[in-house]
């Protein structure tokens, strides 16, 4: 597999992931946060062809590409289930000016196994881990040892639950964590939201769990 992380300071300061099998050059780009051209100039001179797009929460700050990449490759976008709320609800989507800016969102449920058409070998595995925003969920590849998680859990610290229209929940998230996150294998890595990468290992220590 092929792990490529575009790093966007200027718009929105947040990590997007272009997760691309390289034997059939299909794969995933998750949580295309801004530049959605320089995103797409990119894949096209890569060669690949990006299946789906992935998101991790609906915060502005993980989606503002999204509808422009759906649009110029021709493809969908999944998020869990609750994101649907999050968005059409005018309590938790306050700091959205078009409420519908995902609406045609697929939707995803726990547990759910999300498939590359083209070499059926690569999956991702969904992990909902509510917490962080009502919508928050984990990307998991156990074939490889990697999980996208979002802003849930980072290096040395978790996503915040105090941002006013997420429908945060300290002790929902800190479960999520332990329950769902700290329990898999020490040596998977987790490719967060924001800042660099970590593992289940590191983060064990780091919190004590």
């Amino acid at each position: 597999m092929i792990l490529k992380k575009f790093e966007f300071n200027d718009v929105f300061a947040a990590n997007c992931y272009l997760y691309v099998d390289d034997i059939s050059s299909h794969g995933f780009i998750i949580d295309p946060s801004a530049h959605a051209q320089e995103l797409f100039e990119f894949i096209k001179k890569e060669g690949w062809i990006i299946e789906k797009i992935l998101l991790t929460h609906s915060h502005l700050d993980h989606i503002g590409a999204v509808l422009n990449l759906a649009d110029t490759l021709k493809i969908k976008y999944y998020g869990l289930y609750t994101a649907k709320e999050y968005l059409l609800n005018p309590n938790l989507a306050m700091h959205f000016t078009d409420r519908s800016v995902i609406q045609n969102i697929q939707p995803l449920q726990e547990g759910d196994i999300i498939f590359l058409n083209a070499n059926q070998n690569v999956s991702l595995q969904v992990i909902a881990t509510p917490g962080h925003t009502i919508d928050s969920v984990a990307y998991y590849d156990k074939t490889n040892n990697i999980l996208f998680t979002g802003d849930t859990i980072f290096q040395s610290g978790i996503g915040r639950t105090d941002i006013p229209g997420s429908g945060g929940n300290y002790r929902e998230l800190f479960s999520n964590i332990k329950n769902k996150i700290l329990t898999l294998p020490d040596n998977t890595i987790l490719y967060p939201g924001h800042g660099s990468s970590t593992t289940v290992k590191q983060e064990k220590i780091s919190f004590e769990f």
